[in-house]
């Protein structure tokens, strides 16, 4: 069980720069969530549903994050920050990242699946912030929608959605084989100071652009002068 929640530990770790050890991680609000969303699934399975929406509402109440305790979930999602919705038929495999304000929404029960009102998400896959992925659809696995997307529709694995409605946006290969990338920059490594390069090299634009303005009022000066 200790090695379990340390591997789950390493893999927020790996996708969030923002924390420097383990412990930090223990206060995210989205491991939280779903570590009591596995109480209130368990209840809900044990068909106790009274206890199990009470497990809920207490989650949701501490960190913000609202799962159905009828969602089915994975191995190591990542809930980044809080204020996202998953839905009762919901289903999610391993290593999803979900940003902040995500809803994983139904339709009308009346036009969609029976006994599934809900998407899908496949191993891999990472929905930015905002993002709407409504009905019972599913995005494929690797599959990523962009930040405010609205998505009604199957994803094909491997795919990016942007916009609203989502539309797939053509992705460089060799951009999708790596791995994870955190903002898409590599935390791992220090960033060069260029601060004190950046100034002067402005510095040195503002001098060179005054001298020119004062060339340009002394000149304007001079004809003044030399007209009657």
């Amino acid at each position: 069980m200790v090695s379990g929640l340390i591997e789950y530990l390493d893999s927020i770790r790996a996708r969030d720069p923002a924390p420097r050890s383990r412990w930090e991680i223990l206060l995210y609000p989205g491991l939280w969530a779903v570590a009591l969303h596995r109480v209130a699934h368990w209840l809900f399975e044990g068909r106790m549903f009274f206890l199990a929406r009470l497990v809920n509402h207490l989650a949701r109440f501490l960190t913000g994050i609202d799962i159905h305790p009828g969602a089915t979930i994975g191995r190591h999602l990542f809930i980044d920050h809080g204020f996202t919705v998953i839905g009762e038929t919901a289903q999610i495999g391993d290593t999803v990242t979900i940003y902040q304000c995500v809803t994983l929404g139904g339709t009308n029960p009346a036009n969609g699946v029976a006994g599934k009102r809900h998407p899908t998400l496949a191993d891999g896959v990472i929905v930015g912030s905002g993002a709407q992925i409504l009905g019972p659809i599913t995005v494929g696995e690797g599959a990523r929608v962009g930040a405010n997307a609205v998505v009604t529709e199957d994803v094909a694995p491997g795919t990016t959605m942007v916009g609203w409605k989502a539309r797939p946006t053509h992705v460089p290969m060799e951009a999708w084989l790596r791995d994870f990338m955190p903002y898409g920059t590599p935390c791992a490594d220090p960033c060069p100071d260029l601060s004190g390069v950046a100034d002067a090299a402005r510095v040195e634009a503002l001098e060179a652009e005054v001298a020119a303005l004062k060339a340009q009022v002394a000149a304007l000066l001079a004809q003044q002068t030399v007209m009657p």
